[in-house]
């Protein structure tokens, strides 16, 4: 749909390739009654995002990102669909093997640094704690090496008061990453930060991702995020609506350029979600004329529309 030029502070390459996405939802549905009303937060969603990957998951509030993330992480169940993450099929998980999947194959950072660091612990026994729980072994080593991999060694001895929060977050990362997970999931993990700082905490999760094989989804408001990762996906009315993949194009004379590429997304059910920028510019309303062209689709509004009124 349209191709701009990312910043060149940015660096991305073609992302990874696998047979089976970490991630996989399809026809995902989460209904919630309240007060004898029902609230449809997911109407058959579908997202598959590949191992090793570093995706962002942007849009409104009130458009099911976070109903997404509590249903990944283990902390709530659909109401209809399928999602498997890692392999594990979360609509058949019982209580222990929900509690394994939390602890050892999904990593968790919130928005709220206050919610991911003890404040009491300096970031080394932050990082050990959950070393502590699972009874792993060499866990001061393996603390000490996550902090160097996000860059915060030198606030190995400090407390989350003595840091600033864009090394808050970084030891946060630090410690969802201590029981080894394969998959990272971040809600809002820059709202708190200015754009520089939350440049350095996006920059230290692309390099744990690379470093450890790790897939990582993002999900933010903010769609200043989207400029930091491959692939953003944008999520409306409970459903993925568009996607914007990033890739770096070397012309003949070996300079790079950035080129970002929005897609529509279209679902199993042939349906897809017209930006509503398009709706507007073109005035769209009710319904449109469409036409099968050799090579693509043309959408018009539709003309007859007043003779029907």
């Amino acid at each position: 749909m349209t191709t701009t030029s990312a910043p060149p502070s940015a660096a991305w390459r073609d992302g990874p390739h696998a047979a089976e996405p970490d991630i996989l939802c399809e026809g995902l549905v989460r209904i919630y009654s309240t007060e004898g009303i029902e609230v449809q937060a997911l109407q058959g969603l579908d997202l598959r995002v590949a191992r090793g990957d570093v995706v962002a998951l942007v849009g409104a509030s009130g458009s099911g990102k976070s109903t997404l993330l509590t249903i990944l992480s283990g902390l709530d169940r659909p109401t209809g669909g399928r999602a498997v993450v890692a392999g594990t099929d979360l609509g058949s998980l019982g209580r222990r093997e929900r509690a394994h999947y939390q602890r050892h194959t999904v990593g968790f950072v919130r928005q709220q640094t206050s919610r991911n660091l003890l404040p009491y612990l300096t970031a080394a026994e932050n990082v050990a704690v959950p070393l502590v729980l699972s009874r792993a072994r060499d866990r001061t080593r393996r603390a000490g090496e996550l902090l160097d991999l996000l860059d915060v060694g030198h606030c190995r001895d400090r407390r989350p008061a003595e840091m600033s929060g864009g090394e808050q977050q970084r030891v946060a990362i630090a410690v969802a990453l201590a029981n080894q997970p394969r998959v990272l999931l971040a809600d809002e993990p820059t709202g708190e930060l200015d754009r520089a700082t939350s440049a350095e905490v996006l920059d230290a999760l692309r390099g744990a991702s690379e470093a450890l094989g790790l897939t990582v989804l993002v999900v933010t408001h903010d769609p200043t995020v989207s400029e930091h990762v491959r692939r953003t996906v944008q999520i409306r009315d409970g459903r993925t609506s568009t996607e914007v993949l990033r890739r770096v194009e070397v012309d003949e004379h070996g300079a790079e350029q950035h080129v970002a590429e929005e897609f529509a997304v279209l679902d199993r059910a042939g349906r897809l979600q017209v930006p509503e920028e398009f709706v507007t510019a073109l005035g769209l309303q009710d319904r449109v004329r469409l036409a099968l062209e050799a090579d693509h689709l043309g959408v018009w509004p539709d003309g007859s529309r007043r003779e029907d009124g």
